[in-house]
């Protein structure tokens, strides 16, 4: 291709990609100047916007209902958080996020890299406090382990228990 040639192929382009820039430009000002609200816009547009309010408002609802949005999450503070194997007593308390104690909740003890035969079980009472008897085993070799704690919230409240809990520690004497 000559040097005359490319020359005039790219003034070409140059031309025919300004009347394009022109072009969306007077239809950005023929919008801006449109006082028609939503019947200025493409159906597709509008189709997509009833469209997304609706399944948004439908996923809202899934997640645990309305009120399901204000659900408070508990926690628990075990006493001692660090035992040894054999027979212990626990005491554990379970708090809201502002640590006012919760009266009614379940608390379940379970082994998690320490032992336990079967789980243990305690209702809290109105100090919020449950206290359960467990015999921790650590496996061979092992100098420590921990025993996992669940929450069951109490019946029709606004509790929830997702996040993990602080685990009690149990260690070789």
């Amino acid at each position: 291709m000559s040097t005359d040639t490319s020359q005039r192929f790219r003034e070409r382009v140059a031309r025919r990609a300004g009347r394009v820039v022109a072009a969306q430009r007077r239809r950005l000002d023929d919008l801006r100047r449109d006082e028609r609200a939503i019947e200025g816009l493409p159906v597709r547009l509008v189709i997509a916007l009833v469209v997304g309010v609706a399944s948004l408002s439908v996923m809202l609802n899934m997640v645990n209902g309305v009120q399901g949005l204000g659900v408070t999450e508990l926690d628990v503070r075990p006493e001692p958080e660090v035992t040894t194997p054999g027979e212990q007593e626990l005491s554990l308390a379970v708090v809201d996020p502002e640590g006012r104690p919760v009266a009614g909740a379940t608390v379940v003890v379970s082994g998690d890299t320490a032992r336990l035969d079967g789980v243990a079980t305690a209702r809290t009472d109105a100090d919020g406090t449950a206290t359960v008897t467990v015999s921790p085993t650590l496996g061979p070799n092992r100098e420590r382990g921990t025993l996992a704690v669940e929450i069951k919230p109490p019946a029709g409240g606004q509790y929830a228990d997702r996040r993990g809990n602080t685990r009690v520690l149990v260690v070789a004497e």
